[in-house]
């Protein structure tokens, strides 16, 4: 925030003459400009505190975007369940991130592992946060476990989400968010004490470490302990795909995603009035908001472009859920380094992610590795490759704008190799982190009988046996369930014919 010049009375005076009534005056005139100067003051705070709060409402938004997203890459069969997850982890989040996640994260000043302040938001607001950054930072940390709720769809207890949602929300991912973006966290680029990681520190501007890694690394532990649903392989091992229900949902949610991440990333910068004391007046923090914006944009549009024509070399078809996939990947990936790069190096960032995600699936699918929603490869694979991206890309103005002077920058910029290396350990940390925590979680709840429900239940369905009935009344064929009277199940599969128009409609129950 730009500051105010003063006002004395001393130095005033002895420039309105010597007369009678001249330190009065003076007086009068600089009461009259510091209360003139703290209403400007108070201005700047209100303009800074209505962008973030937007910020976090367009973030949270992307809870509803989740949702659509989850509910139409299930079978139908699974759709109250899934939505219903998404709720939870904002609901369970919610809390668990108010008592102790907020603390853990921002609670400063402490060491640089962990805060410990503001446990339940006591002292909130203060000198340095104000309630608006708390909401921010926990549409953030639900939005890292609603990646993680995708990756184990369509096979989890009830319990199991309410468990990890809480402990991811509330302890393992306000440590990483304390270690990159609190000013006491050992990896931070915006650290004020002590030295910084390689003289850089770790730059994640809104989170491609943070949050996608965190949320899909979680899951791959989930996925991996659970297993696949059944039906995912055959016998002899080889993919059989369990489509989503509705192509129209997962359009939805994208485009809702899409909306978010304009406060994902461009709102990450928490304030947009500062002045970055340029020659030019109209170059500003307002400046920097919008190139974020562009690159964001740019990164997503062409990984979905560069996922689309490959997938149509691949496997000969143009397939609208991998489009909107790649266009989520090239967002996580930008995510790092939105707001110190180029507009033309996020083109590359959506097209190598693009790529990595396709090479991900390849993975997991030689591995058996199950994952509806992609979740693990697309939030862990890209957003890896985000912040290897930043320190290839990052431009040394903008890094000095946002950071400090004298950082370094990236490589393939000139900037040397340090901000590289800090990149490397913040990947390497956030895998072990997240590892050493979530694993044991998902292991424990698998001994314990509380993290995959019954075979009876994952053939007939979540949403009947769980949640007292079906999200839509629909036809599906599937020979080892057992629906109750009243309902005909039959399957419908795309072919070369013509389809029936009895065979193709979906009736919604209103």
């Amino acid at each position: 925030m730009a500051s105010f010049p003063t006002c004395s009375t001393a130095e005033l005076t002895p420039l309105l003459g010597f007369a009678a009534n001249a330190t009065a005056a003076a007086d009068y005139i600089c009461n009259r400009f510091t209360a003139t100067s703290d209403k400007f003051t108070n201005t700047t705070y209100a303009i800074d505190n209505t962008y973030l709060l937007f910020s976090a409402y367009l973030v949270f938004a992307m809870q509803l975007g989740f949702a659509m997203l989850c509910a139409g890459s299930v079978r139908a069969k699974n759709t109250m369940n899934i939505m219903l997850t998404n709720v939870l982890d904002a609901a369970a989040g919610g809390l668990s991130y108010y008592i102790f996640g907020f603390a853990f994260a921002f609670g400063g000043p402490s060491n640089g592992f962990i805060g410990k302040h503001y446990f339940g938001l006591k002292s909130i607001p203060s000198t340095v946060y104000d309630y608006s950054f708390f909401l921010y930072q926990w549409a953030f940390a639900i939005a890292a476990a609603g990646i993680t709720s995708g990756s184990i769809a369509e096979r989890t207890q009830f319990v199991a989400y309410l468990i990890y949602s809480s402990f991811l929300t509330g302890f393992v991912y306000p440590i990483v968010s304390h270690w990159v973006w609190s000013s006491d966290g050992w990896a931070s680029a915006s650290r004020t004490s002590g030295s910084l990681l390689f003289g850089s520190g770790a730059i994640d501007f809104a989170g491609s470490g943070v949050v996608h890694m965190v949320g899909g690394i979680a899951g791959l532990w989930g996925a991996l302990i659970e297993g696949p649903r059944i039906g995912r392989f055959d016998r002899s091992g080889r993919s059989v795909a369990l489509r989503g229900h509705s192509a129209s949902l997962v359009v939805l949610g994208t485009f809702l995603l899409w909306f978010g991440w304009y406060g994902f990333n461009p709102g990450s910068f928490l304030t947009i009035s500062k002045s970055y004391n340029t020659s030019d007046v109209f170059y500003g923090q307002w400046s920097a908001v919008g190139r974020t914006a562009v690159t964001t944009t740019l990164a997503g549009c062409t990984a979905a472009l560069t996922t689309l024509f490959s997938k149509r070399l691949l496997v000969g078809h143009w397939n609208v859920t991998d489009v909107c996939n790649g266009l989520l990947g090239g967002f996580a990936a930008i995510t790092s380094g939105c707001a110190v790069v180029e507009p033309w190096a996020a083109i590359v960032c959506g097209f190598v992610a693009s790529w990595v995600l396709i090479g991900c699936n390849k993975l997991a699918e030689k591995f058996k590795y199950d994952d509806p929603l992609e979740a693990a490869q697309l939030h862990g694979g890209c957003g890896s490759w985000g912040l290897l991206f930043t320190g290839l890309f990052a431009k040394k103005r903008y890094v000095h704008e946002v950071y400090a002077v004298g950082r370094p920058y990236g490589l393939f910029m000139g900037g040397g190799g340090k901000l590289l290396a800090a990149q490397i350990i913040q990947i390497l940390v956030i895998f072990g982190w997240v590892s050493a925590t979530m694993g044991p979680l998902f292991y424990i709840l698998k001994k314990l009988n509380l993290l995959r429900i019954s075979k009876e239940d994952e053939l007939q369905g979540m949403d009947m046996t769980r949640h007292g009935g079906f999200a839509y009344v629909y036809h599906d064929e599937d020979n080892s369930s057992h629906p109750p009277p009243g309902f005909t199940m039959r399957k419908i599969e795309p072919s070369s014919a013509s389809p029936s128009p009895v065979n193709n409609t979906m009736n919604n129950v209103v």
